[in-house]
């Protein structure tokens, strides 16, 4: 392993001259000790040691410059500091496995390729998708599956939200509602959230029991960033809130008054 991973003293080295290299040639060993949060008589130890080793040349007093070998050192530690981080990011990608479902038979070991259908991430057998990543077992379609080295863009399109406003108690509720047009704008559309009362009971009149109720800003907002194109009822006097958090999180929206009158 590297150097100044495994040994605190050679760290506290390296981090003493990379902060002398910035400041050289005058140098506030205070400033030092602050920085690396250690006390000004350790640093005062470690520059005499450094000096003694050859890494440090002093300039008189305060007055301190990285000798060649010091700089050599420095490099050295930081080469091989880039090695070591390089295979720590390929064990750590190696061993991150996405949740998806399998969208057939597969095998462990087989390449996938991934797509979005409905909002969820299948592992299909077709490599023409554009995202491609490796099943980690065997898998039965609809199961899920574990994919690993991923690679590729998963092609994904972000989903309008359609807000039906519905009027509050005050203005007749789910009673003063267009029932019908609440109905065609509805039609087939997954899923469907509501915000309030009145949007819920109008919803239940028409026979429809909604997806989400709670919660219901977010969840859209999420269900359109999977690529769905939710809808959700929502009564008038929190139309503001939630228009400006669709527009937060950059969500295309429409906006259909539902009021009788």
């Amino acid at each position: 392993m590297v150097e100044i991973l495994r040994n605190k003293n050679a760290a506290t080295r390296f981090q003493i001259l990379v902060e002398i290299a910035a400041m050289q040639p005058n140098i506030q060993q205070r400033d030092i000790a602050k920085t690396l949060n250690v006390t000004p008589q350790a640093v005062s130890d470690y520059v005499k040691q450094l000096l003694k080793d050859g890494l440090l040349i002093s300039r008189g007093r305060s007055r301190y410059q990285v000798s060649t070998e010091g700089v050599d050192w420095m490099l050295q530690q930081l080469k091989e500091l880039q090695v070591y981080l390089k295979s720590a990011e390929k064990a750590v990608s190696d061993i991150k496995v996405t949740g998806t479902i399998a969208g057939g038979n597969l095998s462990q070991g087989q390449t996938v390729g991934l797509v979005m259908r409905e909002g969820l991430l299948f592992a299909i057998d077709d490599l023409s998708v554009g995202a491609k990543g490796i099943a980690i077992s065997d898998a039965n379609e609809g199961e899920d599956v574990g994919v690993t080295n991923i690679q590729g863009i998963i092609k994904l399109e972000i989903g309008e939200v359609t807000v039906l406003e519905v009027p509050n108690m005050q203005k007749g509720g789910s009673k003063n509602v267009d029932l019908d047009q609440l109905q065609s704008a509805s039609r087939g559309r997954k899923p469907i959230a509501s915000a309030g009362i009145e949007a819920l009971t109008a919803l239940k009149r028409i026979g429809i029991q909604p997806d989400y109720i709670y919660g219901a800003r977010e969840a859209v907002i999420e269900a359109a960033n999977s690529g769905l194109s939710p809808v959700i009822v929502c009564v008038d006097e929190e139309i503001p809130m939630l228009i400006k958090r669709l527009e937060e999180a950059g969500i295309k929206h429409r906006l259909l008054d539902l009021r009788l009158s």
